[in-house]
């Protein structure tokens, strides 16, 4: 299948052609659906909280010992998505067609004056006109202006203040980083994932704001910024999947997609990680409820955590898998997992093998991930599937991995009443204060197949099982639900005239 040139390739990338023979066969026979028991709800799956048990939860957080902290932000991606629309709207005043007031261009122009990237030598005075439609989508896309449409999103502009601060995206990250990720000695931690070659716009961002944050919230960031491994990469496939080759002769690998961060986020050293995308911030004067709300999420994973591991010390203390006590905890066990967890497992006839199974459900990593009720965004939600094992477990599952051609998969894909806004919290230690493998956790059976193209010529790309999909599918999960304001995506320009992202 590959030759001399393209052994040298693939191992120049990190890569072994052991693991790309695997990639190309993985798109010869697919992926299974998942499993699906039913969707999670507040009635089975879904925790949700009253102000008492909030509060209670942020106290669990505030007090309870943690070995270290940060923040972890996926923001590797370009904003050129984010501007799709307006990309398409100036290609067609170009060519002489106003799309119009009403389309996405149209709108943007009319409304320039709103967004925070907004300066009177750039755009002037707003017109209703193609002339100026025309000209505020060269000045926001092309390098003669903003330059945005080859920018990273985390450096552009989402907000500004009366004071007269416009904050980027990156920016808002830090704000909400000195409240709620704040460390006893005055840090904060704060990981960036960024693709190399926006390290410069990257740095540029935290120069000019890190010391006046600094001073302004009296603490000290420390920032990182980590890629994403191009070991990662996965190669690309023709209709007929074949390795795909670029015009070059060589074979074409792209990135795999938020996944192959497990990677980034198995070399934190820090036992709590809180994760959440680059574009999910609001205005300041939101920060109150959104850090409320992580600080609920901490605190609900740090009870868990501190429970886990108390029934995983009870175990070591009993001898005799058959006594009494050993019986009872396992019972005991068994109905904390079943209802906290919703994993209700196979039957064990043998005593040490029951105490085994359960010891090897308890001792793994643990996430709880907030859900917001379900608005019709796109994306993934919560539900509870039947694993390899037998046993049952809760999942974040994206559309791709159910069958819909089944009716009933069909159903309960209906029934979901919450959507994942990709805000969650990881507790990465075990019992005995030692880190685990994250990579061990990851199911490869969870991964995804998408239709893209290269210069016009159609190809099938793989990806990695999703970060929080299928690469913590066998993470102790637990799911709690946090207020809609929490979550303000920015994933088209105009979602910047949204009122969470206006003063």
């Amino acid at each position: 299948m590959f030759d001399q040139k393209d052994i040298m390739q693939i191992e120049e990338r990190g890569s072994s052609v052991g693991t790309v023979e695997a990639q190309v066969e993985r798109f010869r026979k697919g992926f299974p659906w998942m499993d699906i028991v039913g969707p999670a709800t507040p009635e089975r799956g879904i925790k949700v909280l009253s102000e008492e048990d909030g509060d209670r939860a942020v106290k669990y957080y505030e007090n309870a010992e943690v070995h270290g902290k940060c923040k972890f932000v996926p923001a590797s991606g370009a904003a050129s998505r984010m501007f799709k629309d307006i990309f398409a709207g100036l290609s067609a005043l170009e060519e002489g067609n106003d799309p119009g007031a009403d389309s996405p261009v149209g709108k943007l122009a009319a409304a320039i004056e709103k967004f925070a990237f907004y300066t009177q030598e750039m755009f002037g005075t707003p017109a209703d006109s193609a002339e100026y439609r025309k000209k505020t989508a060269d000045a926001v896309l092309n390098a003669g202006g903003l330059g945005y449409g080859s920018k990273p999103k985390g450096v552009i502009r989402f907000h500004r203040y009366p004071d007269g601060e416009c904050r980027t995206a990156f920016a808002e990250h830090l704000v909400e980083a000195q409240d709620y990720m704040r460390n006893a000695d005055g840090t904060a931690n704060v990981i960036f994932t960024i693709s190399p070659e926006f390290r410069p716009l990257f740095e540029a961002a935290l120069e000019e704001v890190k010391d006046t944050y600094e001073s302004k919230y009296g603490l000290k960031f420390n920032i990182t910024f980590t890629y994403q491994e191009k070991s990662t990469d996965t190669v690309a496939v023709d209709l007929k999947n074949v390795p795909f080759r670029d015009e070059n002769g060589k074979l074409l690998f792209r990135p795999a997609g938020h996944g192959a961060l497990i990677y980034n986020l198995d070399n934190i050293t820090d036992e709590l990680v809180s994760v959440k995308n680059i574009d999910n911030v609001s205005n300041e004067r939101f920060l109150g409820i959104t850090a409320k709300g992580k600080k609920v999420l901490m605190g609900v994973a740090l009870e868990l955590r501190d429970r886990i591991f108390g029934y995983l010390r009870r175990f070591d203390e009993i001898q005799d898998a058959g006594s009494a006590e050993c019986v009872a905890l396992c019972d005991e066990v068994e109905v904390f997992l079943d209802r906290e967890l919703c994993i209700k497992l196979p039957a064990a006839c043998d005593p040490a093998a029951r105490v085994a199974l359960l010891r090897s459900k308890l001792d793994r990593p643990v996430r709880v991930c907030g859900m917001v009720r379900n608005q019709g965004e796109p994306g993934g939600g919560p539900f509870i599937i039947a694993g390899k094992d037998g046993s049952t477990n809760l999942q974040i599952l994206e559309s791709v991995q159910i069958n819909m051609g089944d009716e009933a998969s069909r159903q309960m894909l209906a029934g979901a009443t919450h959507f994942n806004p990709v805000d969650l919290v990881c507790c990465l230690r075990n019992y005995k204060g030692e880190k685990f493998d994250l990579l061990k956790y990851v199911d490869p059976d969870a991964g995804f197949i998408s239709s893209k193209s290269y210069q016009g010529r159609e190809l099938k790309a793989l990806e990695l099982p999703g970060l929080w999909n299928g690469s913590m599918s066998d993470w102790n999960t637990c799911f709690v639900e946090v207020p809609l304001e929490t979550f303000n995506p920015v994933k088209v320009v105009l979602d910047l005239l949204r009122p969470a992202h206006q003063s």
